[in-house]
């Protein structure tokens, strides 16, 4: 990149900025953009059809800034992709970028994509995206493999993985290029519209060169008034609407040719969609369950086997569950599979020797199990917090097939992480001891020193832990993932200390299955914690008297 100069790119960008009813948060998107400098030449502004004040705000700050013209209008089209594409017509700039109201580019963005698309001759540049969780302001990175270090993509081999990358906003785009090959969004009312656009730039076998910088800030507000179509899944209608446009997507691959992304888009279907939305499934009611399974049976039947075989574990092993079995089943074993870490809860059948989901679906087979290395096994260590004397975990890892029991566990290395931390702030070692099913152990967890550690980073209230454990084997090979509580164990303690009076802990389980620990020092934090649990427990009272 050092090879391309900031006045190279000098008025290279034009940025197109949607909005619909968001007066309070579209400034600072906007702000953001003309921040980036002179790499900016113009932000096109599209207000679609909002009956708040956002089309003031936006008149207003044009006003100020000669560089926003603000696009009006008066009916709303139903989605995103109609104001993209009259951005896209506004704009004059060469190159375009595309920002939602709700979201920022964090500094040096705009000039990182525009020099790397110039030094490369590249029609599309694409860098990193976080999902930032607010008001926590937790960063999450957004595809991380695809963006560790710079690189130019050209064969359909390089471009395969970035069809697991199907945003729209953490691109730019030469306009001539988009123009050349017709490239635009789908119009009106289309869910996932940047699935079939993302898919119409790749069908176009572009250059694509790629930054490792973080490129794009993506606001997830879970507690907001109107989710944003990608947390907004409580509806069967999203599902179907996903693969709806996963659907057109392979559809436009094939009838580019462009057959080795086809097969791409269907695994990443496998490995990213169906698990992110089988791992919710046991959440849902009896309706959304019955058409969810018919849904996602009757997409599965037009993939081959070998889109199957080419999807990692546990990914094939759910798609094979879903086409054996007639309607919903075995919910909780399978979020846990989908979960992040996989695990396999009992029981464990055979059919002729071989890996199945249960004797009576013997065509869902476990395929791979007896060949994976133990690191890609869906391995479950269940585990269970105890109060006396400071805090102990006591833990149990269980036998999959055999495979542990050939290999031998003999020592567990737990790592305490407070919530977000990168680096654990205790671990402690334990022998393991075989027992029926597994091999068992036990190690301190030292409450108060947690407690300690976590204050001295600077948090105050009550603090969150979560629990990681690293097996080792006699033949070498070891594995971690994290620890799960079994259901009927979570509990309560308040505990004695000499530093804070008392501590409040609870150990509890994660959205993901996982076993983790709240701990609340001291007097005034354990109410804090014990009121903020009887508000959540009012508030749900309140919400069942009044549905």
């Amino acid at each position: 990149m050092s090879s391309v100069t900031p006045s190279q790119v000098a008025g290279k960008l034009g940025v197109v900025v949607i909005a619909h009813n968001d007066e309070a948060l579209v400034g600072e998107a906007i702000r953001s953009v003309l921040d980036q400098g002179p790499v900016v030449a113009e932000v096109v502004a599209v207000d679609d059809g909002s009956s708040d004040g956002t089309a003031r705000v936006l008149d207003e700050l044009a006003a100020l800034h000669p560089r926003l013209r603000v696009v009006h209008r008066t009916v709303n089209s139903g989605g995103c992709g109609t104001p993209r594409n009259d951005g896209v017509r506004a704009v004059t700039a060469p190159v375009v970028i595309f920002l939602d109201s709700d979201d920022i580019l964090p500094e040096g963005a705009a000039e990182a994509l525009v020099a790397a698309a110039e030094l490369h001759r590249a029609p599309v540049a694409v860098g990193a995206c976080v999902r930032r969780e607010l008001p926590e302001g937790r960063d999450v990175r957004w595809q991380p493999a695809l963006y560790h270090e710079p690189a130019l993509l050209e064969t359909a081999a390089d471009l395969s993985p970035l069809v697991h990358d199907t945003l729209c906003v953490n691109k730019v785009y030469d306009r001539a290029f988009l123009a050349e090959h017709g490239i635009r969004f789908p119009d009106g009312h289309c869910v996932y519209e940047d699935f079939l656009f993302t898919a119409r730039v790749l069908a176009a076998a572009p250059r694509v060169a790629v930054v490792p910088d973080t490129v794009y800030v993506w606001h997830v507000r879970r507690a907001a008034a109107h989710l944003s179509i990608s947390l907004d899944r409580d509806g069967v209608t999203n599902w179907q609407a996903r693969i709806a446009a996963h659907r057109m997507a392979v559809e436009t691959f094939e009838a580019a040719g462009r057959l080795e992304l086809a097969a791409a888009c269907r695994i990443k279907f496998l490995e990213h969609d169906l698990r992110l939305y089988a791992r919710e499934l046991r959440l849902r009611d009896a309706a959304y369950r019955a058409e969810w399974w018919k849904a996602t049976r009757e997409h599965l039947t037009s993939f081959d086997e070998s889109d199957l075989a080419a999807a990692a574990p546990p990914a094939r092993w759910m798609a094979r569950l879903v086409l054996a079995a007639d309607g919903p089943r075995d919910l909780t074993r399978l979020s846990r599979l989908a979960a992040d870490p996989a695990r396999l809860l009992p029981p464990y059948a055979l059919n002729g020797g071989a890996a199945v989901w249960s004797e009576d679906l013997p065509g869902a087979e476990l395929d791979g199990i007896d060949t994976l290395p133990l690191a890609a096994l869906p391995l479950l260590v269940d585990a269970s917090l105890h109060g006396r004397r400071g805090g102990a975990l006591r833990f149990t890892v269980r036998d999959l097939y055999g495979r542990l029991g050939a290999a031998v566990p003999r020592t567990a290395q737990v790592s305490f992480l407070l919530r977000d931390a990168e680096a654990p702030a205790s671990t402690e070692r334990a022998e393991l001891h075989e027992v029926a099913g597994g091999w068992t152990g036990r190690v301190p967890a030292r409450l108060t020193a947690l407690a300690m550690a976590g204050r001295s980073r600077g948090d105050r209230g009550t603090q969150a832990w979560d629990l990681r454990i690293t097996v080792a084997c006699a033949d070498g090979a070891s594995f971690t993932t994290a620890l799960r509580l079994p259901e009927e164990r979570q509990r309560r303690w308040v505990l004695p200390s000499s530093r804070y009076g008392v501590l409040l802990v609870q150990q509890y389980t994660t959205a993901n299955g996982s076993l983790a620990v709240r701990i609340a020092p001291g007097v005034r934090d354990g109410l804090r914690a014990v009121g903020a649990r009887l508000r959540r427990l009012f508030a749900g009272l309140r919400k069942g008297m009044w549905a």
